[in-house]
């Protein structure tokens, strides 16, 4: 990489208009997201930190401990072996914490199935526009007199544009029947042994 580069360097205007329609994606899910949900996220980030972890691990340690000692000390024993009061609340701890992170990622799987369509549609267009500049290459390379005549298959099949349906209908073929050709070596065994 150059040592000059220029962090304050501007961006090039595409590259800057990627940037902001990004952004106004992202404020427009955001908006649409309820005070719940906010409250709910908010909830999981805390609950997935370190320091809660850290706080709990304590919690459970103390408690063991209190207990463990609380004859000793001329205390009364809250929780006794094996511990249901605290075997309740690590329970209760987890029900929370895998509700709040399901809701969390239900939200995160709705913007990953946006991005997924988006990068979608920007490889079809992509494929399009590679096969359209490689047939417009081939077309000037047929018509240059200085360059030497000759077939190329590979360049003529890369200048079809693929038939998104057609590949789709094959990748439902392989990878939605069970384990692919796997699978249908093993049905046709069985067919020939019916």
């Amino acid at each position: 990489m150059d040592d000059d580069h220029d962090p304050n360097a501007p961006l090039p205007t595409s590259v800057g208009e990627n940037i902001g329609t990004i952004s106004e994606f992202y404020a427009r899910h955001e908006q649409r997201v309820s005070t719940t949900q906010r409250i709910v996220e908010k909830v999981a980030l805390f609950l997935g930190s370190p320091s809660y972890v850290a706080a709990n691990i304590l919690f459970i340690v103390f408690w063991t401990v209190g207990n463990l000692m609380a004859p000793d000390m001329g205390w009364d024993q809250v929780d006794e072996p094996p511990f249901f009061w605290l075997q309740g609340f690590v329970s209760l701890n987890a029900f929370i914490i895998s509700t709040t992170v399901l809701i969390r990622q239900n939200r995160m799987s709705v913007l990953a199935d946006h991005h997924a369509h988006l990068d979608l549609q920007v490889n079809l267009l992509t494929e399009e526009k590679t096969s359209k500049i490689i047939e417009m290459l081939e077309a000037l390379r047929r018509d240059l007199p200085g360059v030497r005549q000759q077939e190329d298959p590979e360049a003529e099949e890369l200048a079809k544009p693929a038939d998104p349906e057609q590949v789709l209908d094959a990748i439902e073929r392989e990878h939605d029947e069970p384990y692919g050709e796997a699978g249908n070596r093993s049905r046709e065994r069985q067919a020939d042994t019916d």
